[in-house]
């Protein structure tokens, strides 16, 4: 049976083009299966798929009966869908066998269709579904809209007399235009397997807006991760479809753990030859190396991308194809981000499009959903917010691709070393007419942020400075919560006595008042400066071992009472004012207090106390912090004067870092050629 809207296509490749294949991992299956494939189970909907006001309803707890309790109990245990082995095997990349009798659905992460994406970024008018069976059973297409609200388009009997079914359907792009994605569920027959392979989503070459066969560039900074960018090359090097579209791939090195001195870098190196462009140049940051390889993509104009490739990232290789084949239908050029699972929970997606707040300087999450999502509790067939269209304002270099068009316009990235660069070139390329789209079903796996902490390293400079650089640049006229900004920033790293991020964030705001061209000069002496403003700081002292240290004198509680925001904000007062008047101090402390672990480090678990042992956020040092009443208050009267200040003069500075071409090829070039490697120190 069809729909009236939806037909059997003949098999007519001519005219079509793949971009979306479905795939399956060949590794770590237990890990990420549940992006792939899962098991179909009945949909469960939530009031508030049907009615839109629900969400609107105070609740009243204290009405609550024991029934009432009972149900929400049994809603949050109900089976979640699985995808183990008992379900079906993965013979391919691209092809699965379904057990006898079992039913399974590819409404995931990485293989539903994003089909409301195409309908607002491209002119792509209707998609094809073609894949290839062996077997007996059922294959069932799906659409949803952007209530989460789904239903089936066709559902097709599969399995011939030789055995071999084609499967061939063509939906159109129609009610989209808030959300909806495309999947495909199988069931096989209870007496015998079905195979399913070689499923894609196709659509019209003929709405395709680039002209031409286009390629594009890799770029990966490194920095003694040797081992993991080396491992990062073999996924390029091993795809023969992702490296049909490339032209080389820019390893810019700026450590010295050489990535050219792996075991395995040499064969590499051989089979991708010319693909590979192998550079050596300082340490420069983030923003240096991917400046590195985005000029280089410019002087060699051969590339219409760049694919910014974080180098301790573990890639999906078909999410680089799907971000190139959406590119290349955009109506104009785009920004195409992926988004980023975690490496120690792989199921897990830490967010799906993030927007910038004028108001705070600030990210927050698109639309206030939720930031980790975990699709092994609740998949995306399950989960109705994720169905919406989500737009957003930038995308993280972990795995972001840009149009050379776009880096023609608007330049490279600013020259930050480390922090806001990726944030503030989408919203530069906003401002001259090209947006970001975080496309589901591209992604790769990264360090997720639990285990760093910028207040505990010399990041913290780059993090003051560099966002209210980009808040100067975007935003012309200060915000008037903008002092409470930078204040609470003070006061947070203050209560847990780092006053060594104090420190660096006032000398953040005093460079970005020296001008636009005093940041770009002094980009390649910075970090060193800024280590060396860390010295002398007991927090910025850190030992491995715990005997290093006097026993603390008791155990943290690691238990927390819940408060409200109005109470917490209270206790707030209450312990700045603690510093502020005389009381204790904890700089002649002979052992520490207490001991506080990694997890429990916010500013509410060091009121009341005088010093603490707290571990590293990556669990590897100890820090002995000492409260420190002299330098609090100090702290606090100097970045409120330079907060003001700062604020006095936001419109003269923003006129000049608006007017300053810091992100230019001139001015990359002029920062390559102080480093001696704009024309040489490139290896192959």
């Amino acid at each position: 049976m069809h729909s009236e809207n939806e037909q059997e296509r003949p098999d007519d490749p001519q005219g079509w083009q793949e971009v979306n294949r479905v795939v399956y991992p060949i590794q770590d299956q237990d890990l990420i299966m549940p992006l792939y494939a899962i098991e179909w189970t009945r949909p469960v909907l939530s009031d508030a798929v049907i009615d839109g006001r629900t969400d609107k309803r105070l609740l009243h707890f204290g009405h609550m009966n024991k029934s009432t309790f009972e149900g929400l109990i049994n809603e949050s245990v109900r089976k979640h869908p699985g995808s183990s082995v008992d379900l079906f095997t993965v013979d391919s990349r691209t092809s699965i066998t379904l057990k006898p009798g079992r039913h399974i659905s590819a409404c995931t992460y990485f293989n539903a269709f994003p089909a409301a994406y195409w309908k607002r970024w491209t002119l792509v008018s209707e998609v094809r579904f073609t894949a290839r069976t062996e077997g007996r059973g059922f294959v069932t297409l799906f659409r949803s809209t952007g209530r989460g609200l789904n239903k089936p388009v066709t559902r097709i009997r599969v399995g011939s007399a030789d055995g071999v079914d084609a499967v061939d359907v063509t939906i159109p792009m129609t009610g989209l235009l808030d959300g909806g994605y495309f999947w495909f569920d199988a069931e096989a027959d209870a007496d015998r397997p079905l195979t399913v392979s070689d499923a894609a989503w196709s659509v019209r070459e003929d709405e395709r807006k680039a002209t031409g066969k286009t390629t594009l560039s890799i770029a990966i900074t490194t920095f003694n991760r040797a081992g993991y960018c080396l491992d990062q090359l073999k996924t390029i090097c091993a795809d023969p479809t992702l490296r049909a579209r490339l032209d080389t791939v820019y390893c810019v090195d700026q450590g010295t753990d050489l990535v050219r001195d792996q075991p395995g870098f040499a064969q590499v190196s051989r089979e991708m030859g010319d693909q590979l462009t192998y550079l050596r140049q300082p340490n420069i940051g983030g923003s240096g190396g991917f400046s590195r390889g985005m000029y280089e993509t410019l002087k060699a104009a051969r590339s219409a991308y760049t694919l910014l490739l974080d180098d301790d990232a573990i890639s999906e290789p078909e999410a680089i194809l799907r971000a190139v084949q959406f590119a290349d239908y955009t109506v104009r050029p785009t920004i195409v981000g992926g988004g980023m699972f975690h490496l120690d929970n792989r199921t897990v997606l830490y967010t799906e499009g993030e927007r910038m707040d004028p108001n705070t300087a600030w990210m927050r999450s698109s639309q206030g959903l939720d930031y980790n999502h975990d699709f092994a509790l609740n998949p995306l067939r399950d989960s109705p917010g994720l169905h919406r269209r989500i737009d957003t304002d930038f995308n993280g270099w972990w795995m972001c691709l840009i149009p050379t068009a776009v880096m023609r316009s608007i330049g490279l990235a600013m020259p930050f070393f480390i922090k806001f660069d990726d944030t503030e070139f989408s919203l530069r390329a906003s401002e001259h007419g090209f947006p970001t789209v975080c496309l589901p079903g591209v992604a790769v796996w990264h360090q997720a942020w639990h285990d760093k902490d910028p207040a505990r390293t010399w990041e913290e400079y780059f993090f003051q400075r560099n966002r209210w650089i980009s808040a100067l640049i975007h935003y012309p006229k200060p915000r008037p919560g903008y002092l409470f900004q930078m204040l609470y920033g003070d006061m947070n790293v203050g209560l847990k006595f780092f006053y060594s991020a104090m420190c660096l964030r006032h000398m953040g705001l005093r460079d970005i008042m020296k001008g636009p061209r005093y940041i770009v000069e002094s980009m390649p002496d910075k970090l060193a400066q800024v280590r060396k403003a860390r010295e002398g700081f007991d927090d910025a002292a850190t030992a491995t071992r715990a005997d290093a240290f006097p026993e603390p004198a008791r155990e943290f509680d690691t238990s927390m009472r819940p408060t409200s925001g109005p109470a917490n904000n209270l206790e707030g007062v209450k312990a700045v004012g603690s510093f502020l008047l005389p009381g204790r101090d904890g700089t002649r402390d002979a052992r520490p207090e207490v001991a506080i672990p990694a997890d429990r480090t916010v500013w509410s678990s060091f009121s009341g106390i005088s010093s603490a042992l707290v571990t590293t956020p990556d669990g590897n040092g100890l820090t002995w912090c000492r409260r420190d009443r002299r330098r609090f208050r100090q702290g606090m009267e100097e970045g409120l004067r330079l907060a003001s200040t700062l604020l006095k003069h936001w419109e003269t500075l923003s006129h000049q870092y608006r007017s300053y071409d810091m992100a230019s090829m001139d001015s990359w070039r002029a920062i390559f050629t102080r480093l001696g490697v704009e024309d040489g120190n490139t290896e192959e």
